[in-house]
C-alpha cells in the first residue's frame, strides 16, 4: 500500500461530526475546515474552562450545534437538514475515573448515544461512510503488554472500557442488521493515549502536568509505572481522515471493519517517563511524586499494533515521542504567552501535513 497522503478529497465534502467541542473533536474540526470540508457538528458545551474549542474560535463557515446525542429526536433533525455524505462520530464520555463515578451516564452516552447516531445514519440516504471512534481500551486486557491487533477479543473491566467494547458490538449489529447490501461503509477506529496542545480535562496526564507546572507543584501520579501508547493527537486524526477517504472511494474493494491507530513501539513509555520528559521540555526537575491513597484499578500495560492500518491504507505514525512532547510543550507555551492559538494550531496541522505529503 502506498504511504498515506492528504489529497483534495475533503474539499467540499459534507461531513457530520459529533463531539466537536472536545479535545480531539476541536482539532479535527479545525483540520476539516483547513481541508475545505463543509461541516455540521453536534456536541455538548465544552466541559472545561479554558477549552480548546474556545481557543480556536471564531468558528465561521461551519454549522456548530449544541445538542445531546442521547436525545435522539433533536439530534436526528440535524442529519435531516444537512444530508451529510460522511459521518465521524467522536462524542463520548471519555474519562475512566468519571466512568466509575457515573457508570450509567457513561453507558448511556457511549452505547445508546452511538445507537442514536447509527439510527440517524440508517435513515439518511445521503450517507456513504460512517466512522465510529472507540478506544484502545476496547480489548480484553490481561496485562501482558503484547500489542493488541484488531481481531483480539473485546472486553473491558471499568465502565468506560466496557462501554466502548459495547459500542463496537452496537456498530457490528447495525452493520449486519441494516447496512449489508446498502451503499454505506461503517467502521470503527481505535487509538492510543493521545496528547497535544489544548487538553484541559480532569485526570489526564498532560493537563494535570500543566496545572501542576503553573502552580510550581509536582504532579501526583497514581500509576507511574503503567505503560501507555502515547501519540500526538494529529496522528490518529490523520488516520481517521485517511480511512474515511479510503472507505468512501473503495467501490468493491474490501477494507477492514476496524483499524488501530497507535504510535511507533518506541513511543510506548511509562507514565513517569512521560512526566519526566515533559519536565525536561519545561526546564524543571523532580516533576512528580506518587499520589497518596488507594486508587481505582487501571491496566498496567496497554499497547497497540497498527500493522493493519499500514497494510490497508498506508497509515503509519510520523512523529517520535520526543517530537510529540516538543509540539505539546510548544502549544502550551504559546498559549501562556498570549499567541493566536487558532493560527498556531493551524501551523502545527500544516507541519504535520508536510510529514505525510
Amino acid at each position: 500500500m502506498e504511504a498515506m497522503g492528504l489529497t483534495d478529497f475533503w474539499n467540499g465534502r459534507r461531513v457530520f461530526l459529533t463531539g466537536h467541542t472536545g479535545f480531539k473533536g476541536s482539532w479535527l474540526s479545525l483540520w476539516l475546515e483547513k481541508l475545505g470540508a463543509e461541516v455540521t457538528a453536534v456536541s455538548l458545551e465544552p466541559e472545561t474552562n479554558p477549552s480548546l474549542y474556545g481557543r480556536l474560535a471564531p468558528w465561521n463557515g461551519q454549522g456548530h450545534h449544541i445538542a445531546d446525542i442521547r436525545e435522539a429526536a433533536t439530534f436526528k433533525q440535524y442529519f435531516i437538514d444537512f444530508e451529510p455524505e460522511i459521518v465521524i462520530h467522536m462524542a463520548a464520555q471519555a474519562l475512566v475515573r468519571r466512568s466509575y463515578e457515573n457508570p450509567t451516564e457513561t453507558f448511556a452516552t457511549n452505547v445508546m448515544g452511538t445507537a442514536n447516531v447509527l439510527d440517524a445514519v440508517r435513515e439518511t440516504p445521503s450517507v456513504k461512510t460512517a466512522l465510529v471512534v472507540t478506544s484502545d481500551k476496547v480489548y480484553a486486557n490481561n496485562g501482558s503488554g503484547v500489542p493488541f491487533v484488531e481481531t483480539d477479543m473485546l472486553g473491558g473491566k471499568d465502565p468506560y472500557s466496557n462501554s466502548k467494547a459495547c459500542t463496537e458490538l452496537v456498530v457490528q449489529s447495525y452493520r449486519d442488521s441494516f447496512f449489508n447490501g446498502r451503499d454505506i461503509r461503517l467502521a470503527t477506529v481505535r487509538a492510543g493515549n493521545v496528547i497535544g496542545g489544548g487538553d484541559w480535562s480532569k485526570d489526564r496526564l498532560i493537563p494535570d502536568f500543566i496545572r501542576a507546572f503553573e502552580s510550581s507543584q509536582p504532579i501526583l501520579l497514581r500509576y507511574p509505572e503503567a505503560i501507555r501508547p502515547w501519540q500526538h493527537v494529529l496522528e490518529p486524526l490523520g488516520g481517521y481522515l485517511a480511512f474515511a477517504e479510503a472507505l468512501t472511494l473503495a467501490g468493491e474493494q474490501e477494507l477492514p471493519e476496524a483499524l488501530n491507530f497507535g504510535p511507533d513501539p518506541q513511543s510506548f513509555a511509562t507514565v513517569s517517563e512521560l512526566a519526566e520528559a515533559l519536565g525536561l521540555a519545561h526546564g524543571v526537575n523532580d516533576v512528580w511524586k506518587p499520589a497518596p491513597g488507594k486508587h481505582l484499578p487501571e491496566a498496567p500495560a496497554l499497547t497497540l499494533s497498527s500493522a493493519l492500518a499500514l497494510d490497508t491504507i498506508g497509515w503509519c505514525p510520523r512523529l517520535s515521542l520526543q517530537q510529540t512532547i516538543d509540539w505539546t510543550a510548544a502549544w502550551y507555551k504559546a498559549n501562556r504567552e498570549g499567541a493566536d492559538m487558532r493560527a498556531f494550531s493551524l501551523a502545527q496541522i500544516a507541519a504535520y501535513e508536510e510529514t505525510v505529503s
